[in-house]
């Protein structure tokens, strides 16, 4: 596959290696050649070892943990492409870390997301593609276009192929999420319920109230990240204390940080699916009810479209 203007060139940072791959192996391409490593304190060094001339880049880089160095990674990389004279440098980010930084949440703190924005921006990025923002608005954080694709089609084949959607019911695991469920509970025609959360006084434990008539229905709770799973465990304990049949989770980003992997082994969710956008642990790979779904060829869709200058978004029509 070439792109429009100038042969398409996939380089892949340290972060999710075998996302990388698959995803040039749905565009028929090989990864371009060349190294990033570090020197003996940890400095980041790139050297891309194939001639980039007038090509559109592509660089493949979740910020996932650990954020900063990937992070790192990908705005050096840019840098080497740039002064490589790529035509156009497009960052494809699965997991856009420092996200759920998307305001200030108190006196004298950052809004990083903007900060971050800014900085792919200002190394040299053209264009942004990204996978499920935590919020929305963070495509208007970056003074570039910013593609933000959805998982949705993905979860929702999925579903589709393990549920008599006659006795599904979406969930939203707060009010925030309720946009994201709507969408997901619109496409395969099952109702919505949504679980309101609230702590009544400093110290006690947060109360689970369920908006929505659960009863005899197989649950799936939707949501964009899962870091702790706290909030998914105490959900699914709610809903099935509602009369829910059982209690299923489709994430797009599996964090999954600290315990959290003990957490959903041992709680009584009879399954997490989460997508590859973040590289699963040897942990994440091994649990008995935690799945994951490829997102590669959603992504390599989008890239190839991207190239040949066509629509992205009639992919979610």
């Amino acid at each position: 596959m070439s792109a429009k203007n100038g042969s398409i060139k996939l380089i892949a940072g340290n972060s999710n290696p075998v996302l990388a791959k698959a995803i040039a192996d749905g565009l028929g391409l090989n990864l371009t050649k060349g190294v990033v490593r570090r020197f003996a304190d940890m400095e980041i060094f790139v050297e891309i070892q194939e001639n980039v001339r007038g090509s559109d880049a592509f660089i493949l880089q979740s910020t996932s943990y650990p954020a900063n160095d990937h992070l790192m990674e990908l705005l050096i990389i840019t840098d080497a492409l740039r002064r490589s004279s790529a035509r156009r440098i497009t960052a494809v980010i699965p997991y856009f870390g420092y996200a759920r930084q998307d305001r200030r949440s108190g006196s004298r703190t950052p809004i990083s997301a903007k900060l971050v924005a800014n900085l792919i921006t200002q190394a040299g990025v053209d264009r942004v593609m990204t996978l499920d923002l935590h919020a929305g608005q963070i495509q208007g954080f970056f003074d570039i276009p910013t593609d933000n694709l959805f998982a949705s089609p993905v979860m929702v084949r999925d579903i589709k192929g393990r549920f008599d959607l006659a006795n599904v019911m979406v969930v939203s695991p707060d009010v925030g999420g309720v946009v994201r469920a709507r969408g997901l509970a619109k496409r395969i025609n099952t109702p919505l319920a949504i679980i309101d959360k609230r702590r009544e006084r400093p110290g006690e434990s947060e109360v689970m109230n369920v908006i929505g008539d659960v009863a005899g229905y197989t649950c799936i709770l939707v949501d964009d990240i899962v870091d702790s799973g706290g909030t998914l465990v105490n959900a699914a304990d709610a809903l099935l204390t509602h009369g829910a049949k059982d209690v299923y989770a489709y994430i797009t980003h599996g964090v999954l940080s600290g315990g959290a992997v003990t957490r959903v082994t041992s709680s009584r969710l009879k399954e997490l699916v989460i997508t590859d956008s973040i590289q699963p642990t040897e942990a994440v790979r091994s649990a008995p009810n935690i799945r994951t779904l490829s997102i590669a060829d959603l992504i390599a869709e989008a890239i190839g479209r991207t190239a040949a200058e066509e629509s992205v978004s009639s992919l979610f029509d």
